[in-house]
């Protein structure tokens, strides 16, 4: 009888897991295909959490390693994963937490399975030969983000994502701030972006698309003018990114991802 017991309780605990529903990446993170499907692992929350814990020196609150581990918790509990289980997408392409230097900042985006969940802008100082804007404080220079180079950012963290028009109404809302201008500019990154869409709304294979890179590569040297981004600016290019995306979402590593980082950073280092 004691020897039967623990084989019922197993079986139970499978039908258990049979019947449950998993918490998906697609449940809490704004990410798409295969990926989006998978329920969230724990293993893959742990690879997560010692990414975070090399580049940050510890797990973020809140942070994409903490959600994880969260609907990890949750999956296991509910039989539907085991504490070993790691996704195919994040044993294949893996967990990554990548720095990428811009002027006056380090991008720290984290990716699982080659698509963004999270970023975040660190400020540095600027070293000889950057470009950068600056406000001199009482002691020390203050580093300001410009929209340009939060654009430029974008390029370099989630360049080789195809166009689509969220992207390219964002990129437009980020380009009437910078400017000034209502009108959009010619041969500008407003213009090339909704171009870009367009070719991409009847191109099959992401491969033949137009890429975030091929757009926002220098987006500084593309724009008239430029300034500073402050969360007035950061709201509406995530409102233009929301309203122009089906899933009423912004993407993660985007551009309206990175004006509002960018503006958090500059809030941030007001002297």
């Amino acid at each position: 009888m004691s020897q039967k017991q623990p084989q019922r309780d197993k079986e139970e605990q499978q039908q258990q897991g049979q019947g449950a529903k998993p918490v998906r990446y697609g449940d809490v993170f704004p990410v798409a295909g295969e990926l989006a499907s998978k329920p969230t692992a724990p293993r893959d929350a742990a690879m997560m959490q010692t990414a975070e814990n090399a580049v940050f020196g510890q797990t973020q609150k809140g942070g994409p390693a903490a959600t994880m581990q969260s609907a990890a918790t949750v999956n296991e509990r509910a039989g539907v994963v085991s504490h070993a289980t790691a996704s195919d997408l994040a044993a294949q392409q893996g967990v990554t937490v990548t720095e990428t230097s811009v002027p006056g900042a380090v991008v720290i985006t984290e990716s699982i399975g080659g698509q963004v969940v999270g970023q975040t802008i660190q400020s540095r100082p600027l070293v000889q030969g950057e470009q950068g804007s600056l406000i001199q404080g009482r002691n020390s220079a203050t580093v300001k983000v410009t929209i340009g180079e939060a654009l430029e950012a974008v390029a370099l963290t989630a360049g080789d994502k195809p166009v689509e028009q969220s992207d390219a109404s964002a990129i437009q809302a980020a380009e009437v701030r910078a400017t000034g201008n209502n009108v959009v500019v010619p041969g500008g990154v407003a213009s090339a972006a909704q171009a870009a869409a367009s070719i991409n709304a009847q191109t099959i294979r992401d491969e033949d698309k137009v890429k975030l890179g091929d757009v926002l590569t220098n987006a500084t040297m593309k724009l008239p003018a430029d300034k500073e981004a402050t969360r007035h600016d950061a709201e509406g290019v995530v409102s233009a990114e929301l309203r122009n995306n089906p899933n009423v979402a912004t993407r993660p590593g985007g551009v309206a991802a990175s004006v509002a980082a960018a503006a958090r950073l500059n809030e941030g280092n007001n002297p």
